[in-house]
């Protein structure tokens, strides 16, 4: 087999890989939407670039606990938020539900200076450059276009969190509606997988 052959090969395979997770999601959002998986369509540019308006995300109902409609009594699991975690939550002033990004847990001393992060006294900032941080395992970009929004810096008690948009000057976040306690949020995002302008995609978060 010469050069072309292999990588065309290569790129069916890819191809082929990316059409089954994007159909592996759709089947969970219709075969097990009610209890296991559902979606979440971004309104706004508040975690861009990791989230853009438009983009479909599918997100896992199971990572904080099953809970009883219309209350946040759990039914079944006990997960909480981790840091880097990208989830969806309802806002504390409107109700509606909000996709941030968990900046901070239980425990933790935070600090927001000019949209970048220092947790516990280390700066977030990734080897990848000043506006990326890292919390965990996650790397992900700063939108900082806007300038950073309001500085902020405090102790996070026990069983709550801090959630903040990656769009950190576009964000309205746990910087204006405050801490938001870990046992009530909805689901933990997944992956992108469709992006206005582009169709199916499978980006994980």
């Amino acid at each position: 087999m010469d050069h072309n052959d292999s990588t065309s090969t290569s790129r069916l395979q890819g191809w082929q890989g990316e059409t089954l997770r994007i159909a592996f999601a759709l089947m969970l959002l219709m075969g097990f939407r009610s209890a296991f998986a559902n979606h979440y369509a971004v309104p706004t540019g508040s975690m861009q670039p990791t989230l853009m308006p438009g983009d479909r995300v599918l997100v896992d109902m199971r990572a904080y606990g099953l809970r009883l409609p219309f209350t946040h009594a759990r039914l079944l699991g006990d997960g909480e938020p981790v840091r880097g975690e990208v989830a969806v939550f309802e806002s504390p002033e409107s109700g509606e539900r909000l996709i941030k990004r968990v900046v901070a847990v239980g425990g933790d001393q935070v600090e927001v200076r000019e949209g970048r992060l220092r947790i516990n006294g280390q700066d977030m900032a990734s080897a990848e450059g000043s506006d990326t941080e890292q919390l965990g395992s996650r790397i992900y970009a700063l939108d900082l276009t806007r300038g950073g929004g309001p500085d902020a810096a405090g102790h996070v008690p026990e069983g709550q969190v801090l959630v903040m948009g990656d769009a950190r000057g576009a964000s309205h976040d746990g910087r204006m509606f405050g801490l938001l306690p870990a046992d009530t949020f909805y689901a933990r995002a997944v992956a992108v997988y469709w992006r206005r302008g582009e169709g199916p995609v499978w980006r994980r978060l």
